[in-house]
């Protein structure tokens, strides 16, 4: 006899596991497979926290060695990659056995195995051992997330020629670093390598980096980078990648057909990621995909077969851990007879440099393209007290708002602890604030907080400190 649930959900990443127990919450049987053999998913293992770990530690190593200019006078700095590792190994490990306490805790039951379907209302689960288990679902929820994609032709080995997962757990710091591509998962990578004393350089087709993103700050960007060290050659193309005795060599050719050889001894590939559905058998009960072989889903969540619903990577949209826990929720709360949904239009995004850079809402090129008529408030964190005390006053927070209300549009931001501070402009914007709301809320003083407070008076150009 095989198990019944009202629900299951297939992959048990950030918006799988918030999905199960939002779905035990609403007091549905809920089951959850995930086939990695720990909870969290690419982002809780290999994704979003190792990643904010090493750039966290590598920032602290690149701090440390700068600190007798700051009248802080210690020893020789050393780096210890072994210790910093197992020190990225270990909040791991606390958050996946965490998430593991919460299915326990809200009566999740956990399946470790590979989630496919033998009918729209049967799943078979193989684990490592190859042993099947069968069960029985009333609804079903995809959430397998999405993997790394190579260039055409070229396969990860995860040692010389990697992906963010493979960057992640490099044993030593390789002299010089090739990064194919100048999105937000190669730039991290990319700049966590440098401070530990990598020769870093990125290698991308388009002129500009951070593709999607607000034209001024990409710019800005990419100058600050420049000034850490990291060498960007734009609009080149990989033409090949060789492995060899040292290493690799990527041949590359750029916008005037002028070819260029980079020797290295590690690729990182950030070139995008795709749809995780192979191993599901979608073909087995119809479910139908678009020409990116994501699933396709209504506003509800559900795919063209009523019982099996979809969110994530897997569906359209951005590929961020939490645009899949919103509609993790929604979609459990959809099943369970409320009326979930997600604001799509204020979705932020960070890239957790230093500076960090923070997004959400409409770009100036959007507004263009739209023909929509905008305000622009800006403030550099030059004239930011706190910043300027804690000397990292680099960057500035762009608000963009509608020229007649004054609603917020959307808004950009690079300095200090950008991703942190976009989340007030995501409440505003949430309640359809204007730039005049913000601008009149009290903000305490010294904080980086004040220069989103001034940007919004900018708007209406009466900037206090600028």
């Amino acid at each position: 006899m095989s198990d019944k649930f009202q629900a299951v959900v297939i992959g048990g990443g950030p918006g799988g596991y918030v999905c199960a127990i939002r779905l035990a919450q609403l007091g549905l049987k809920t089951a959850c497979i995930e086939s990695r053999g720990s909870l969290g998913g690419t982002c809780l293992n290999v994704g979003c926290i190792p990643s904010k770990n090493l750039l966290n530690l590598s920032e602290n190593y690149h701090k440390a060695q700068n600190f007798s200019k700051l009248g802080i006078e210690v020893g020789e700095v050393k780096l210890n990659l072994q210790k910093m590792m197992k020190n990225k190994e270990k909040a791991v490990t606390v958050l996946t056995k965490g998430v593991e306490f919460l299915f326990k805790k809200n009566k999740v039951a956990y399946f470790k195995g590979t989630g496919s379907f033998k009918s729209a209302d049967k799943i078979s689960i193989l684990d490592d051992q190859k042993k099947e288990t069968i069960i029985e679902t009333e609804k079903t929820v995809i959430s397998t997330g999405s993997v790394a994609v190579s260039l055409p032709g070229i396969e990860f080995d995860e040692k010389i020629i990697v992906s963010s997962t493979g960057a992640l757990t490099l044993q030593s710091v390789p002299k010089k670093m090739v990064v194919v591509g100048g999105g937000y998962i190669g730039l991290e990578m990319g700049s966590v390598w440098s401070r530990l004393g990598a020769e870093v350089h990125v290698v991308e087709f388009l002129d500009h980096i951070t593709p999607g993103m607000d034209r001024e700050i990409a710019s800005e960007f990419m100058k600050i980078l420049k000034k850490q060290g990291i060498n960007f050659h734009m609009q080149t193309k990989v033409e090949g990648i060789t492995k060899n005795t040292n290493g690799a060599s990527v041949s590359t050719s750029d916008k005037d057909g002028k070819k260029l050889n980079f020797d290295c001894d590690v690729v990182l590939i950030s070139v995008g990621r795709k749809p995780n559905t192979n191993n599901l058998n979608l073909e087995a009960i119809g479910v139908e995909l678009d020409e990116k072989k994501r699933i396709i889903t209504n506003k509800s969540f559900q795919t063209n077969v009523s019982n099996v619903y979809a969110i994530g990577d897997v569906i359209d949209g951005p590929m961020l851990a939490h645009k899949a826990e919103d509609e993790g929720i929604a979609v459990a709360e959809n099943i369970a007879g409320q009326s979930g949904h997600v604001n799509y239009d204020i979705i932020p995004g960070v890239v957790y440099t230093t500076p960090e850079v923070a997004s959400i809402g409409k770009t100036e090129e959007q507004l263009k393209e739209a023909n929509t008529k905008y305000k622009i408030g800006k403030f550099s964190f030059m004239a930011n007290s706190r910043a300027k005390a804690i000397d990292e006053a680099e960057g500035f927070v762009k608000i963009l708002a509608d020229e007649k209300t004054d609603k917020i549009l959307g808004a950009h931001l690079i300095g200090p602890h950008a991703g942190e501070l976009i989340g007030e402009i995501g409440v505003a914007m949430e309640f359809g604030a204007s730039a005049e709301d913000i601008a009149r809320t009290c903000h305490a003083h010294p904080t980086f907080s004040e220069a989103v407070k001034e940007a919004a008076l900018s708007v209406d150009k009466r900037a206090i400190h600028s």
